[in-house]
């Protein structure tokens, strides 16, 4: 494990090596964000068939990250996560093929999404552990920030130029250039010396894998504060994803938005994502994460509400950018907290359960705002994700006692 005292994570060869991987990736996964949603509205015209996408996107993410938190904390994680990467390529590949040919199905989108989300339920595993690894506890939240602003940078530019590629040609070269980024992902993990552990015990067998899901779920149990947030954020997932699997739908059916105009929304999402992400990189450790959170929650589901009663693009996505500021703040902010309390060698299977927990309501969340968009037009899932993240904000974060006094 690292025991560098540098400020800048940087100063870690291993983390940058495994930093301009990722920075790679997220070029590639911000156009293919824009491109396979598109792709499944073009072929449906359905905000249900959207809302499956996602849950095929979360639901694998959440239940293989189980599986995914055993193995990064017993087999080498580099290896692992070139393994993970190598079939997120070959998926995409075979995606480029099948739309060049005239072959790419429905089916096949969504039994390849499903099997993308799978690989990186796993990778995630490996990167929740190898972080901590590389730069030690202390630094985590600082490495999480960095990744999360690259990615919302990544985003600044890569939806708005997805969606001119799309209008301009489908969705072709935004499935190759993704499958490049992850093939430069794999180099440069292999350029990585070691990720850990420090003593890999080898794959482990059903019954190891069995008993490594049951330790990460009792750390969970014991630790109210970590159990509590957890729980929480199964519910804000719940009503976020009702406004992400009708984003599209909404943006175009209700405010005439063109391909180009959803990807250029995006981009301008990203601004406020990055903002949030850098202000939790740079946060002073005194202040406590319960106090912190709160604020954050309170504040995300305020200023949604004006998405809610928006009659036009410009102030719709304005607004979406602030909220964006506010999740990735909440993000980086809990998974750091995780980094530093949960000791290094059950981060995976720690982490494992927590997005079991956390984002199992992205599921039935998805469903549902597709549904109701389809039935009753796009926004009216937005408008009862806007209710329900603002109750529970304001009612439900306040009586959890254990998070509010939370100081470590």
């Amino acid at each position: 494990m690292s025991t560098t005292t540098a400020r800048s994570v940087f100063a870690s060869r291993a983390f940058s090596l495994f930093f301009a991987g990722q920075a790679l990736s997220y070029v590639g996964d911000g156009l293919r964000t824009i491109a396979i949603p598109l792709l499944v509205y073009h072929l449906t015209n359905s905000a249900s068939a959207l809302g499956v996408t996602y849950a095929l996107e979360f639901l694998p993410f959440a239940v293989f990250g189980l599986v995914g938190g055993s193995l990064a904390d017993r087999i080498d994680r580099r290896k692992l996560m070139i393994a993970c990467d190598a079939i997120r390529f070959s998926i995409m590949v075979l995606f480029a093929i099948g739309y060049a040919t005239g072959f790419l199905t429905l089916g096949g989108l969504y039994a390849g999404i499903a099997v993308m989300a799978l690989a990186a339920a796993i990778f995630m595993g490996g990167q929740a552990s190898s972080i901590p690894y590389m730069l030690g506890k202390d630094r985590a939240t600082q490495a999480v920030s960095a990744l999360i602003a690259t990615e919302q940078a990544s985003v600044l530019v890569t939806p708005p130029l997805g969606g001119a590629l799309f209008a301009l040609a489908g969705p072709l070269p935004a499935l190759l250039i993704n499958a490049f980024t992850y093939l430069c992902s794999q180099a440069s993990l292999a350029l990585v010396d070691d990720l850990g552990p420090d003593q890999p015990a080898g794959a482990p067998t059903l019954r190891e894998i069995c008993a490594d899901i049951a330790t990460g779920f009792r750390f969970l149990w014991r630790d109210a504060a970590m159990l509590q947030l957890t729980v929480l954020g199964g519910v804000f997932n719940f009503f976020g994803l009702m406004t992400a699997a009708v984003f599209i739908p909404f943006l175009k059916r209700d405010l005439g938005a063109s391909d180009v105009a959803v990807g250029y929304a995006l981009g301008i999402g990203a601004i406020g994502a990055l903002a949030g992400s850098v202000i939790a990189g740079r946060l002073p450790r005194k202040w406590p994460l319960g106090r912190i959170l709160w604020i954050a929650y309170a504040l995300d589901g305020v200023l949604f509400i004006p998405v809610v009663f928006a009659r036009n693009l410009p102030t719709a996505v304005v607004f979406l950018a602030l909220t964006n500021a506010c999740v990735t703040f909440e993000i980086a902010q809990i998974v750091g907290w995780r980094m530093r309390i949960i000791p290094e060698e059950l981060v995976g299977r720690v982490f494992g359960a927590v997005r079991l927990v956390a984002l199992i309501g992205t599921v039935p969340g998805s469903i549902a705002g597709g549904l109701l968009a389809d039935h009753f037009g796009a926004r009216v899932p937005i408008a009862i994700s806007g209710v329900g993240y603002l109750v529970t904000a304001l009612a439900v974060f306040p009586a959890m006692l254990a998070l509010r006094r939370e100081r470590r």
